[in-house]
């Protein structure tokens, strides 16, 4: 197996490889603009209490990762690195919790090959290098879990027990102040399922349930006690309207079918998918001699996210990412006894996937639209291209060295070619960004601006916009995902295009942004002075001469 001086030489590869292009690319809207934008405007404002977007109160999410944004911002300067690096901290210090509660629970080598099939799974890296908050949530829900697994097992003692039954309380309210209510139900529904499939009720003592409860509240509570006392309307929109009703109703406008998930994990495990089957059905097989089962309950763990998300009434992909790092290991522990005939057709199914991807690359031009010029997409079939030639040969290689005995080497090849692969596709989508960013178009009217002089945004909004001005802006018309903030505060916004057109006669100087085929039709039912001083293909931007 790998030497200690080897483990820190491939530790110090990956994280070049992870942390290389965090920066690289420019903010794509809706997600990583709204989760810049927030924390900049804490700094900007010095309230670090009540969360805001554009100016309104933005209760949907907790504050946990826009304090740590905020801290990067006031560390390393406003930029697309800074607004990354939480996320990018999460998912490189998830990968090295794999390993070290892979060692522990089931010895070496198994941590390793678990934390090799997570810091190379499609979904765990592109999610890792991508500004929302499901890979901090990821970390400490999977922190959580893995510290009830170390407690559990059967040689822990009493002491040693009760330090990980309260890191286990402390990570879950670290992943209430993430995202919400998740970081705690799903924890606890795990533990639920397996002493009621275990029949073993003496499990609950050993869960520390009032010390760890009061750990629990004395984290998580403050802030929501905090903010609910400075904004009344806090508590029942976010305990009701963002977890109660985006379960139940469709409000939010992201239905899928129920099977949604099952071709979100086979292609976000990419590319161990050959080995998830396996991997799933060994852990359900009961460990002689032991009472607790760890890989057993980390499966249950695994099926909790899987089957709550996928009733749930509003799913996105990235939403089963908190059970990565449990499935990664318990692939791991799958490959460290697997022999050269699935690592090789692991290998070879990665093959022909990359060979597939280099094959439909050049196709990515016919889903050209009127957002998304063929000219872009064009730019980013040779990113594409790449991807899949990383994943094909390095998949080669692993193949060659599986048949040759070696699955520790053929194992790190295919985890290195899918890191790689992931991290080409995911910079060369900067070759998009024109059609989902506003960092592009601000840049040619910077030089313009001044912080006092009005900014109009007509019928559209793009959170990326926000971040790149540095400043709010007052929305026309278009209430994008306010429509509940500003009710709250709607002398913040202007109705419709006629108060805007008072609006902008009434200023010496203003901004306005539209999209590109509003214009036209605003002027000649609003006959006010514009002149044009920038223009994509998206939009244009104006200024009252």
């Amino acid at each position: 197996m790998i030497s200690r001086r080897g483990l820190w030489l491939l530790l110090a590869v990956f994280a070049a490889v992870w942390f290389c292009n965090l920066g690289y690319r420019h903010l794509f809207k809706p997600d990583e603009g709204r989760y810049a934008e927030i924390p900049r405007e804490m700094t900007a404002s010095g309230d670090w209490l009540t969360p805001r977007l554009n100016g309104f109160k933005y209760f949907e999410k907790p504050a946990l990762q826009y304090w740590a944004t905020a801290a990067a911002f006031g560390a390393f300067g406003q930029n697309e690195w800074a607004a990354r690096l939480w996320p990018g901290l999460a998912g490189f210090f998830g990968v090295l919790l794999v390993f070290w509660a892979g060692n522990r629970l089931f010895g070496p080598p198994i941590g390793l090959y678990g934390a090799l099939v997570a810091a190379s799974s499609a979904m765990y890296v592109l999610i890792g290098h991508f500004l929302s908050l499901d890979m901090a949530l990821a970390f400490f829900m999977s922190a959580s879990v893995f510290a009830i697994a170390l407690a559990q097992r059967d040689e822990s003692g009493d002491k040693e027990r009760r330090r990980w039954m309260l890191a286990a309380w402390a990570a879950a309210a670290l992943a209430v102040l993430s995202k919400g209510l998740v970081g705690i139900v799903l924890p606890a529904g795990a533990v639920v399922l397996y002493v009621l499939i275990e029949r073993d009720r003496e499990r609950w003592a050993r869960l520390h349930l009032l010390p760890g409860g009061l750990l629990f509240l004395a984290i998580a509570a403050p802030w929501f006690v905090a903010v609910s006392l400075a904004n009344p309307e806090f508590f029942r929109f976010f305990f009701i309207h963002e977890h109660v009703d985006r379960f139940l109703t469709r409000e939010h406008d992201r239905y899928e079918p129920l099977w949604y998930f099952v071709p979100v994990l086979f292609l976000g495990i990419v590319p161990w998918v050959v080995s998830l089957v396996p991997a799933l059905w060994s852990a359900w097989a009961r460990s002689p001699g032991t009472r607790f089962q760890p890989r057993r309950f980390l499966l249950l763990w695994c099926a909790v996210v899987f089957a709550f998300f996928s009733a749930s009434s509003s799913k996105l992909g990235s939403y089963i990412l908190p059970m990565f790092p449990a499935l990664a290991l318990l692939v791991g522990h799958t490959l460290a006894s697997a022999g050269p005939r699935i690592a090789t057709a692991q290998a070879a199914v990665a093959a022909l996937l990359g060979i597939a991807l280099i094959a439909a690359a050049p196709y990515a031009v016919r889903h050209a639209a009127g957002d998304l010029p063929a000219g872009l997409l064009a730019g980013y079939v040779p990113w594409l291209t790449a991807a899949g030639s990383a994943l094909a040969v390095a998949a080669m290689l692993s193949a060659w060295l599986a048949l040759r005995a070696r699955p520790a080497a053929a194992a790190l090849a295919l985890a290195f070619g899918g890191l790689v692969s992931v991290q080409a596709a995911g910079s060369g989508h900067e070759e998009l960004s024109p059609a989902y960013s506003a960092y592009h178009i601000v840049q040619k009217i910077r030089d313009q601006l001044t912080p006092d002089v009005p900014f109009y945004v007509v019928n559209t909004f793009d959170h990326t916009l926000l971040f790149y001005l540095g400043r709010t802006v007052t929305m026309v018309s278009n209430k994008d995902e306010l429509s509940q903030p500003i009710a709250w505060e709607p002398q913040k916004f202007l109705p419709d295009e006629a108060a805007f057109a008072r609006a902008w006669q009434a200023d010496r100087e203003a901004f306005a942004m539209f999209n590109a085929d509003d214009l036209a039709g605003f002027l000649r039912d609003h006959p006010v002075p514009m002149q044009i001083v920038a223009r994509d293909s998206r939009r244009i931007v104006v200024r009252k001469p």
